[in-house]
């Protein structure tokens, strides 16, 4: 079942992503206790978003977790438990161990392909399909190099597709 916003939605307020950010971390602390894994939680609301973050002394600790599909689920069902307690949509973004930096990173590498199509000829350089927070981060990383970005598609196929302004 996905969930989206509508245009009528009002955009949550810092005090409802805190509480955002505390249900996503009692969330995660019991998971994390399930799995018999240490972690240390630190929460941020910032761009209209709760952030939750997983570190460890030990980044092996948190290596399994940390694999980008593995951090898409967490995250979806953290979504769900605070949605089912808020009766909110929920924006959450969860980062396991760095794995955000790290898919930034690789995202970044992803445009500088396309851009390398682009200076071969091509009038417009298409990249995989990707959440809604991957093609927003794609987004900047494209305008930031001067381009423009769009997405295209629906549901799991919806992609960016990179041009020339």
């Amino acid at each position: 079942m996905s969930m989206t916003q509508t245009p009528g939605d009002r955009e949550a307020t810092v005090e409802q992503l805190e509480q955002e950010g505390d249900i996503a971390a009692d969330f995660i602390e019991g998971l994390l206790d399930i799995a018999d894994v240490d972690g240390d939680l630190a929460l941020d609301v910032h761009n209209g978003r709760a952030y939750v973050s997983v570190e460890a002394d030990d980044p092996s600790a948190l290596h399994i977790l940390s694999d980008p599909e593995t951090v898409q689920a967490v995250q979806e069902l953290t979504r769900l438990a605070v949605q089912n307690q808020t009766g909110r949509f929920s924006r959450l973004i969860l980062d396991i161990g760095g794995s955000r930096d790290a898919r930034q990173h690789e995202l970044a590498r992803l445009v500088d392909r396309a851009v390398a199509r682009l200076d071969e000829g091509a009038s417009q350089a298409s990249l995989p399909a990707m959440s809604s927070y991957e093609r927003k981060l794609v987004h900047d990383i494209v305008a930031e190099r001067g381009l423009v970005s769009e997405s295209y598609g629906e549901g799991a196929d919806r992609h960016t597709v990179i041009r020339r302004g």
